[in-house]
């Protein structure tokens, strides 16, 4: 065994992917919400805010998603939801003393692209024309290969979209049969080639490694035939088997899944793959190529991780739209109900659909930046007011993070070294006092295998 291999097997254990902190599950169930309405309106949002929309809606249901989504083949649904974002856009608008200026603007799913592009315009132009936008604003949405059409794409390009996200997850027929996700490769190389066509500067593939019936040869089938479209980004993702909390993943055979060695060889193979074809380890599942701006970002530190994963953009406010869908502000995080019928039930009676939140602490701020920057840049200063808590709580596992060869440490901080940077998100838990001090999380899995 390599040692690797070893480190691979050692570190394969539950760990939040970071997208916040603290992470979801140490929130709590019922927000406050007067207080988090005056944050809102505390928020100062002139400086550049992002802005997700959840677009639930799937034809079908791919058994391995854990997303909140909504199955169902009756596109009357789009016009109710589309009414509903505006509600809750005005909502949030009342609150806002001044004109929003949107940096970053993201459609994620469900599918967005269930929408019609016609019903996409009129979902998105009341709210673009709310808001100022920035001269360098981001936007980017996530598209089926199978029903991403050029009119979806040409049509979101006049509003303002460079960048798209396509879910390949994997091309062999077998695994998409298992996982309900028929998609011809010849689907994803026409939607891509017609993003670029239309002038589209960043297309990504989104890759899951770990699924029911994947293999050596599978997965090495499906990285070359990418690789053939060079698509600029490349999230190569963990499949995150969470049947307690996602029920269509209830439907798999347990014995077709791969075993927890079988699986680190799929990642360490398609790895592989991707750094010979001249991709770069951005970090925590996501690769680039050297031309892209979020593998430019990380080289010059503005690397970013939000709710919308690793971004160029470094707002501090996100507002989140949609059933389920999560805001962050300075003060804290909130999460929109969960089902379409309490999620309506809200905006109907012109309110936020906030449900669950938390506020976060000056502590919580200084570990949370400790937790980006190790993200982000590989490497962490500490505020000296942090020494002792650092020294109670994190330094057993930064010792045995660093004796494994993962970080480097100094008294002011830690470096993450070349090996470490396929462990990222246990390098992060080391700063996850949350984690740290929680028996229950210690008693019951409550986050997907790191690797």
């Amino acid at each position: 065994m390599t040692s690797i291999q070893h480190l691979l097997e050692k570190y394969n254990v539950p760990a939040p992917r970071y997208t916040s902190y603290p992470t979801v599950p140490f929130w709590n169930e019922k927000i406050d919400t007067e207080r988090w309405l005056y944050l809102v309106a505390a928020t100062n949002i002139r400086d550049g805010i992002s802005l997700y929309i959840h677009l639930p809606f799937c034809e079908s249901l791919c058994t391995y998603c854990g997303c909140n989504k909504k199955i169902t083949s009756n596109h009357s649904v789009e016009a109710e939801y589309i009414d509903a974002i505006h509600r809750e856009w005005n909502a949030y608008r009342s609150l806002m003393v001044e004109t929003p200026v949107i940096g970053e603007l993201h459609l994620g799913g469900g599918t967005p692209t269930f929408f019609s592009p016609a019903n996409l315009e009129k979902l998105l132009l009341p709210i673009l024309d709310s808001a100022d936008i920035l001269n360098n604003a981001e936007f980017s949405f996530e598209g089926h290969p199978n029903n991403t059409t050029r009119e979806h794409l040409q049509k979101l390009y006049e509003l303002g979209f460079r960048r798209v996200s396509y879910g390949v997850q994997d091309n062999d027929p077998n695994v998409q049969r298992i996982i309900n996700r028929i998609q011809p490769f010849e689907n994803v190389a026409r939607a891509t080639d017609a993003a670029r066509e239309i002038g589209y500067r960043s297309v990504n593939f989104d890759l899951i490694y770990g699924l029911p019936s994947q293999t050596q040869e599978s997965i090495i089938k499906t990285i070359s035939q990418v690789i053939t479209l060079m698509p600029d980004r490349i999230a190569f993702y963990s499949y995150a088997h969470v049947p307690w909390t996602s029920r269509g993943q209830r439907l798999f055979d347990e014995n077709d899944l791969p075993t927890a060695s079988e699986k680190l060889q799929l990642y360490t193979t398609g790895k592989e793959l991707l750094l010979a074809a001249g991709y770069r380890d951005i970090g925590m599942d996501h690769f680039a190529l050297p031309h892209d701006d979020l593998f430019l970002a990380r080289e010059e530190g503005r690397l970013n991780r939000t709710f919308m994963g690793y971004t160029t953009q470094n707002a501090e406010t996100l507002i989140g739209l949609g059933v389920s869908a999560i805001s962050s502000l300075p003060g804290g995080y909130a999460q929109n109900e969960k089902t379409i019928h309490d999620y309506y039930g809200a905006v109907n009676r012109n309110r936020l659909a906030v449900k669950k939140g938390y506020f976060t602490t000056e502590e919580d701020k200084r570990f949370g930046k400790y937790i980006r920057e190790i993200a982000c840049q590989g490497r962490a200063s500490f505020d000296p007011v942090d020494l002792e808590l650092i020294q109670t709580y994190s330094a057993p596992v930064l010792d045995a993070l660093e004796k494994d060869g993962l970080i480097v440490q100094t008294k002011s901080g830690v470096t993450v070294t070349g090996t470490g940077k396929s462990f990222i998100r246990n390098i992060c838990s080391a700063f996850d006092l949350h984690l740290i001090k929680s028996k229950a999380a210690s008693q019951r899995q409550v986050f997907s295998s790191a690797i």
